[in-house]
């Protein structure tokens, strides 16, 4: 699977996730965050298998230009033999010999060039893809992290303000001398 797609795919789920009130932050679903991570983890090996089968295809490149090379430089000293015998032409036929190897080499050398060109641009953009990955899981895990800190925080404020408030009530009992074992409830007849 593409790795682009894979983080299309964590990016729709962080937008799709419940938006916390008067925060920044957003719940989702952690088990599908995880498994989109999981599918990443697999589409790496494959983003780097692709890069290798470009090297390959480069090397293939080079030995067909080798080989052109090889069977250009053969058929110069062909030509060159064939020219030997005629003392006017010799020299011309060892320049243009000479020029014939040298275009093929500078020929190799560019297809070569090129080749590693090509399959560092395609490396480097993997490597800036994964790092930008990378960063997109780092947020979601700090922003997870700092949900369940800010819930935790949320939660014990409301039972300190509970805890207050019974105890408030309790004191205003105790300051209105209501007996604890009176079956009166104050304000009904009987009740001092």
């Amino acid at each position: 699977m593409d790795i682009q797609h894979l983080v299309d795919r964590l990016e729709d789920l962080i937008d799709e996730g419940r938006h916390v009130p008067f925060s920044k932050f957003t719940l989702i679903d952690e088990e599908h965050a995880l498994e989109i991570i999981d599918q990443m983890r697999i589409s790496v090996p494959e983003q780097i298998e692709k890069a290798s089968r470009l090297i390959n295809q480069r090397d293939r490149l080079l030995a067909q230009a080798n080989e052109e090379a090889t069977r250009i430089v053969e058929l110069a000293r062909e030509r060159n033999t064939e020219l030997v015998s005629r003392d006017a032409i010799v020299q011309t036929a060892q320049n243009r010999a000479n020029n014939i190897i040298e275009q093929a080499r500078n020929e190799a050398e560019a297809i070569r060039a090129e080749a590693d060109e090509y399959v560092l641009d395609v490396l480097k953009e993997l490597e800036a893809q994964l790092l930008r990955n990378l960063t997109v899981v780092r947020n979601g895990l700090a922003k997870i992290m700092e949900e369940r800190e800010s819930s935790r925080s949320r939660m014990q404020a409301v039972v300190d303000q509970a805890t207050a408030e019974v105890a408030a009530i309790a004191q205003e009992l105790v300051a209105a001398g209501t007996p604890k074992d009176s079956p009166h409830t104050p304000g009904q007849p009987g009740s001092e």
